[in-house]
Parts: C-alpha cells; sequence; structure tokens
C-alpha cells in the first residue's frame, strides 16, 4: 500500500509540474508585447497598430499553447498511470510547450521570412507528434487508461483530433519554404479541424444513434 501511495503522489506531481511549466509558458508570451516607443515620447493609434506581426504571433502562441494544454487535461481524466517511459514523452512535450515563446518572438521581428515561419511550423509539429506519443503510449497499456469510462466516441474523437494535428502542422512546414504567410494562418486556424472535426463528429453521432435503434429492435 506504501508503495502505491507513493507511485500515486509521482503521477499527481507530474501533473502539477507540466501544469505549472505550461502557464510559464504562456506568461512568457506576454512579455514580447512591447511598444518600440520611448517612454518620453506621446503614442499614436499607429503607434498602438505597429505591431500586428507581434500580435498575431501572441495570439496564436496563446490558443496554441492553451489549446494543447486542454487536450493534454483531457487526457489524463482517462490515463490513471505514468511511468517513466511515458514521465519522460510527457517532458519532452514541456519541452517543446516552453520553446514556443521563442519561435513565437522570432516570428514576430522576422514575420514573412521563411526560415523564422519554418522554426514555428516546426515547433508546433513536433508538439502534436509529442501529444500523440502520449496518448498511443497509454492506449497500448491497457491498464494505464480507464476505458470503461471512456466512450468510443470519445477515443474516435482523440485519434481524429491527433491526426488532423500533426498533418495540420507537417503541412504547415511544407508551405513555410514557398508560402510562408500562408504556413502560418493555416496553424492560426487550423482548417482541417474546423472542416473535418464536425462533419466527422456528425457521422459517428449518427451512427450511433442508428446502432442503438438496432438494438432496440
Amino acid at each position: 500500500m506504501k508503495d502505491m501511495n507513493k507511485k500515486e503522489i509521482a503521477y499527481e506531481r507530474v501533473l502539477f509540474f507540466s501544469d505549472a511549466v505550461v502557464a510559464i509558458a504562456i506568461t512568457l508570451l506576454a512579455l514580447d508585447l512591447k511598444l518600440n516607443v520611448p517612454a518620453n515620447q506621446h503614442i499614436t493609434f499607429s503607434d498602438l497598430i505597429a505591431p500586428r506581426a507581434t500580435y498575431l504571433a501572441f495570439i496564436l502562441s496563446f490558443l496554441n499553447i492553451a489549446g494543447y494544454w486542454r487536450t493534454h487535461h483531457d487526457f489524463f481524466i482517462y490515463i490513471k498511470k505514468m511511468d517513466q517511459k511515458l514521465m519522460l514523452i510527457n517532458t519532452v512535450w514541456l519541452f517543446f510547450i516552453i520553446t514556443l515563446p521563442f519561435a513565437s518572438s522570432v516570428v514576430s521581428l522576422h514575420f514573412g521570412d521563411p526560415a523564422a515561419i519554418f522554426l514555428y511550423c516546426a515547433n508546433i509539429f513536433a508538439i502534436s507528434v509529442c501529444q500523440n506519443f502520449i496518448w498511443d503510449y497509454s492506449d497500448l497499456k491497457t491498464d494505464f487508461t480507464d476505458k470503461k469510462d471512456m466512450p468510443l466516441i470519445e477515443q474516435s474523437r482523440f485519434r481524429m483530433m491527433l491526426n488532423l494535428d500533426m498533418i495540420n502542422g507537417l503541412i504547415a512546414i511544407g508551405l513555410s519554404f514557398f508560402f510562408p504567410k500562408l504556413a502560418f494562418f493555416l496553424l492560426f486556424f487550423k482548417l482541417s479541424f474546423f472542416i473535418f472535426i464536425p462533419f466527422v463528429n456528425m457521422r459517428m453521432k449518427k451512427k450511433k444513434v442508428n446502432e442503438e435503434k438496432d438494438q432496440v429492435e
């Protein structure tokens, strides 16, 4: 019993640590929000609008980190155990989360440059891949996830979301060499999610309703 309690505490500490690191990363984004106007001069509305690339990079990074944290949180509603390998994958995920403010600052200073957009897209793709590994590894360990309390539609949603996120990041990396601004906005809007997820969710719900009707009959 004593050993089990130690493992449970370690599991919770990893989650608390992860939340803290994500909170730090999302806070660091705000440090890049600056106006290049001397303190002894009056600012104008054009001064407020001037760092628009910085604003865009901040908003995109904030939404991305918040979205990845939400997915991570949803994972660990069902993941109940953790071993050394899962902790390592989670740590790598945190590494790429904490480097996103740096990639965001590079984009804000060099918006439209292929190298800057590539760095940002690669960072996003790396987070997506790590997040996929977190779920896949836990899912393969049958005693790690609580499948009984997890609806099939939720499992399908996780898999679809992870795949689309990685595909979106990979496409953005490819576009960054030729159409860097388009690559950036592809990440911003995550078009694949808006197009495919509602459609697939609707089909899955319809299929489930039909199966329930067949069982009743």
